[in-house]
């Protein structure tokens, strides 16, 4: 079956997952305010979980509209702590504040994927990793903080577990690729069964 595969996120690391695999997609951004719909999930009471599989589905969604036939995949990732979400740093601060705050204590990473195919839903599945972060020093976060924002700030929790943000855990249980903001082996498991990719 030669189907046309979208991928509607401008995550390189999402697209170097699915390269890697050997998957051939295009990359279409899917152009939707994140900020205001996880707002207004959240003031709805919406657990993490829903959040990330809404999001993951609005990306799917918008760009299926407008490319009919294509199986487009939407992704999103989210930080559940304490049934809280934490969004990327906005500033230097901000990351500080949220590691902090997670110092010494367990958090989730909730990855969702969602795939529509002609405005229509077909698969999704949200990953979940556990996390426990180490009681690291000041000193350390400091040093940490001017060594790394650049690469981290686009990253919920301030930290890249592929970077120097792995010395933060002191435990990871559940799937990397989740960690890496995608349910990479559930969604080849999906496109190979459906028959899109070769079994």
């Amino acid at each position: 079956m030669n189907e046309k595969i979208i991928l509607a996120s401008g995550s390189e690391i999402r697209a170097q997952l699915l390269r890697n695999a050997g998957l051939s997609f295009d990359v279409v951004k899917a152009r939707v305010d994140e900020d205001m719909l996880r707002a207004a999930l959240e003031a709805e009471g919406a657990p993490p979980r829903d959040v990330a599989d809404a999001l993951a589905e609005a990306k799917a969604r918008k760009v299926s509209d407008k490319m009919p036939g294509a199986l487009v995949i939407g992704c999103d990732q989210v930080l559940d702590f304490e049934g809280d979400i934490l969004c990327k740093p906005v500033d230097v601060d901000d990351a500080r504040t949220q590691l902090r705050k997670l110092r010494a204590k367990r958090h989730m990473l909730l990855s969702a994927a969602v795939i529509y195919q002609d405005g229509q839903p077909l698969w999704r599945h949200v990953g979940v990793v556990r996390l426990m972060m180490r009681d690291f020093s000041d000193d350390y976060l400091e040093n940490y903080l001017s060594r790394n924002w650049q690469s981290i700030r686009h990253s919920v929790g301030g930290y890249k577990l592929e970077e120097e943000g792995v010395r933060l855990f002191s435990r990871v249980d559940g799937d990397y690729f989740n960690v890496l903001g995608l349910p990479l082996l559930e969604l080849l498991s999906y496109l190979t069964v459906k028959g899109t990719l070769e079994s």
